[in-house]
């Protein structure tokens, strides 16, 4: 053998003896963890609230039992930590259609958006209609092309809801109003907002 590959071959025997504790510990971690990535796969095709239900319990199990994970522990008490703390939003997927189950689908889907604001400005950066406006905005991005919508789906179903979005829309788009005239004058602005202020 020659000696480049003979050193290679110590090294790799010298990390496997001092990692060799650890390997029990690291596959029944990635057991734990396999198997809740199958629940969430939802292959029985579940609701929302019975997949939540399977996962959190199974959660409870993991935490249950992560004195057998050694080392990994920690590593375990913080991934059930976050999966409780995620949990409220975690599981609309299974319930609305279409709805990106996971944070990459959910970036493309947002990038649709940003490439779409980028064309159609030419900014690069933080395009104020999509601040002021994102929630509008950016569902009308997403949509596919080839959707077709006729009247009655266009029409709010819920006017409250509706009525709520755009007051929404409008407190936005007067607090951007009131940042652009600060910028531009913001002495005046200043000056009428200590007279308000006195009066």
């Amino acid at each position: 053998m020659p000696p480049s590959l003979k050193q290679l071959h110590q090294l790799l025997l010298k990390g496997l003896q001092a990692t060799a504790p650890l390997w029990s510990p690291l596959q029944r971690a990635y057991e734990f963890v396999h198997w809740a990535a199958q629940i969430l796969a939802n292959h029985e095709q579940e609701t929302g609230a019975q997949v939540r239900e399977r996962y959190l319990r199974y959660v409870a199990q993991m935490h249950e039992q992560k004195a057998t994970l050694g080392p990994l522990a920690e590593a375990m008490e913080h991934f059930c930590h976050k999966a409780s703390n995620f949990a409220a939003g975690l599981f609309q997927c299974y319930d609305i259609e279409g709805l990106p189950r996971t944070n990459n689908e959910l970036e493309r889907c947002f990038g649709v958006a940003r490439v779409h604001e980028r064309r159609a400005t030419g900014r690069r950066g933080a395009i104020p209609g999509v601040v002021v406006r994102g929630s509008v905005r950016v569902m009308t991005a997403v949509v596919p092309k080839e959707q077709l919508f006729s009247a009655e789906e266009l029409r709010p179903s819920d006017y409250q809801r509706w009525r709520e979005l755009r007051r929404r829309l409008q407190q936005c788009e007067e607090t951007r109003r009131q940042q652009f005239r600060f910028r531009k004058n913001p002495g005046a602005y200043l000056a009428a907002l200590e007279a308000q202020l006195l009066t």
